[in-house]
């Protein structure tokens, strides 16, 4: 949904508090980590850039419906990237949405799939280190997420720690694509670590792993990659359950970010209904995979799945619960959501409450 600036100028009057859980910064060039690498790793970016398990190194898997996967009204008047001007994000989104605090997800170049792996240290702590002086600090109402070299847990242990009691980080960033499937032991030290300093872990869509979104193999079209990023979070809720992840960290906090929540209830229901008849074979599995789901994980809101019958959508919320749903917006990218349209009506004033401020709250500490 675009929305000009100029269309957004009046609006705050009647605005809910808006706790965005997705918003998306960017670099403004590679330069910009320049201070804060070392002078080896700043010399090894700029003569061989990232080494990812795909052929490109400026640019995700497939090319996305707008250039830097953009709203056509996100690009500064600079000409920087969209997500890079702090300021133009003031103008644009958090003043005249009334955001009282954003989480931002770093998207775009990240040192989780660089396969080198001294450089994707490197990469990871430079990032944080750049989300605190270009965003965190010079504004209170945003907070970092934690980016760690996933597959390399000892150092993403390290890293956690490193940020553990920052109040300019919110939470632990993951992404669905990975070398295994997420419940799998060897990433359970950075759940441990999180839950040690009192993170949640949130997992956004997507990452170049090489490994296909889909099941069957890679995808002709962009909509179909774009499409299936919600069958990837069900691989996670999955993998994390099984696995008994939720078992051996009873109090993490898990965010799935960007990947819808309509599919949940049918997917909940499937995963108790195999667990009823197999739980021989899991048996760290003590309760069903429901149980879980409303104990232990939260949903953001944007892309909202939007059935033609809005109570539809109503009956998918209440099964859910209300209170593990939290807002987001997907600022800059394309299919940005509108707070003021989000639900089109479809919610009492709790139920707003809860979803657009008091769940994100509790959930992050705010």
């Amino acid at each position: 949904m675009n929305v000009s600036v100029s269309d957004r100028d009046t609006a705050s009057a009647t605005r809910l508090k808006v706790i965005d859980c997705d918003i998306h910064p960017a670099l403004k060039s590679r330069a910009s980590l320049d201070p804060y690498l070392s002078a080896q790793w700043r010399s090894h970016f700029h003569q061989y850039g990232p080494y990812l398990r795909q052929p490109f190194t400026a640019s995700p898997t497939y090319p996305k419906a707008t250039p830097a996967l953009a709203r056509r009204d996100a690009w500064p008047e600079n000409g920087n990237p969209p997500g890079s001007d702090l300021d133009f994000m003031r103008k644009q989104h958090l003043d005249p949405n009334g955001v009282e605090y954003g989480i931002l997800q770093v998207f775009a170049l990240t040192g989780k799939d660089e396969r080198n792996p001294d450089f994707a240290a490197a990469l990871c702590t430079a990032l944080n280190e750049w989300q605190v002086e270009e965003f965190t600090r010079p504004e209170p109402r945003l907070r970092g997420s934690v980016v760690i070299p996933v597959e390399d847990s000892e150092t993403s242990v390290a890293e956690i720690r490193r940020r553990a009691g920052d109040e300019n980080f919110a939470q632990v960033l993951m992404m669905t694509r990975n070398r295994e499937p997420l419940g799998q032991r060897r990433y359970w030290p950075i759940y441990r670590t999180a839950v040690e300093a009192g993170l949640p872990i949130g997992i956004h869509v997507g990452g170049t792993s090489a490994i296909p979104m889909t099941p069957g193999g890679w995808p002709s079209f962009y909509l179909e990659d774009h499409h299936n990023h919600s069958i990837g979070m069900q691989s996670v809720l999955a993998s994390l359950i099984f696995e008994g992840v939720f078992e051996e960290f009873p109090t993490l906090k898990v965010i799935l970010v960007e990947g819808g929540f309509a599919w949940v209830p049918p997917h909940a229901w499937r995963m108790d209904a195999h667990w009823s008849r197999g739980r021989s074979e899991v048996p760290r599995v003590k309760r069903p995979p429901s149980d879980y789901v409303r104990s232990n994980v939260w949903f953001t809101t944007q892309p909202m799945e939007e059935p033609e019958n809005r109570g539809d959508l109503k009956q998918t919320m209440e099964w859910i619960g209300y209170d593990r749903i939290l807002f987001s917006t997907d600022y800059p990218h394309w299919d940005f959501d509108d707070p003021r349209f989000a639900f089109k009506g479809t919610l009492t004033g709790e139920q707003q409450r809860l979803i657009y401020s008091e769940n994100a709250r509790g959930v992050f500490g705010l």
